[in-house]
């Protein structure tokens, strides 16, 4: 069993404590350190390893603090360059060679986002669980099969974005730079189409924009093309 914990979930800073009751991972750690901190309720020390995406600070920004407090930051060569991550509690990985941290064996994968070398994650557990992270990205050229849980990016909805720019909120350079670098709505359902879904137990929606997204339309309606519990990642 999987339980998921989300410590936010927007531009702002984006974090999630991942355990399945052996082995606790943080995927992202895009808050300050001390905000982290009082996140995890000071508990720390029980995280087995934080996996982060790309260098972008909504994702990283404690990545530095966390190798200093001793806790292993696993990611690209891309983004630890980008960031200037260095130390034996770096360690780098590459797409498709798995890791094993604890009873997770961790699948790397690589996605399209408007940085050096991003990454998704497909994590199986011993028990069988296995989840997808997949966030950032406009496109993955990649299915999953027998996903237990699945946690996406659902930033934005097409129509709401093109809303924006007719009424002059959203300049159409932002929506280009919006369609070529986060996965919106319908993304999500092509997604969930294209991919084995028949033992999933909880979709999670992460990164909705501030302004170009609805989370309970969003949760209606992946709910209803799934029949899935649906849960929206607080922002």
């Amino acid at each position: 069993m999987i339980d998921i914990q989300c410590l936010g979930s927007s531009s702002a800073g984006n974090a999630y404590r991942i355990t399945d009751g052996h082995t606790a991972l943080l995927l992202e750690a895009g808050f300050p350190y001390k905000q982290l901190q009082r996140a995890l309720n000071f508990r720390l020390q029980d995280i087995d390893g934080c996996l982060i995406t790309h260098e972008h600070l909504d994702h990283s920004k404690a990545a530095p603090d966390l190798m200093r407090a001793g806790i292993n930051i696993y990611c690209s060569q891309g983004t630890a360059d980008a960031r200037q991550l260095a130390g034996h509690r770096l360690k780098i990985i590459k797409a498709l060679q798995p890791v094993t941290i604890g009873t997770w064996s961790i699948l790397p994968f690589d996605i399209q986002h408007d940085v050096e070398e991003p990454l998704g994650f497909l994590l199986t557990n011993t028990a069988g669980d296995k989840l997808v992270f997949l966030t950032d990205t406009y496109y993955c050229r990649y299915r999953f099969a027998g996903l237990t849980h699945i946690m996406v990016e659902c930033n934005y909805s097409l129509d709401i974005v093109n809303q924006r720019v007719a009424a002059g909120q959203l300049h159409p350079a932002q929506k280009k730079r919006l369609l070529r670098s986060h996965f919106g709505l319908e993304h999500v359902k092509g997604f969930l189409k294209a991919n084995d879904i028949s033992r999933v137990e909880e979709i999670w929606l992460l990164h909705l924009s501030d302004g170009n997204s609805d989370a309970e339309r969003f949760k209606r309606e992946i709910q209803e093309i799934t029949g899935k519990m649906v849960m929206v990642a607080k922002r």
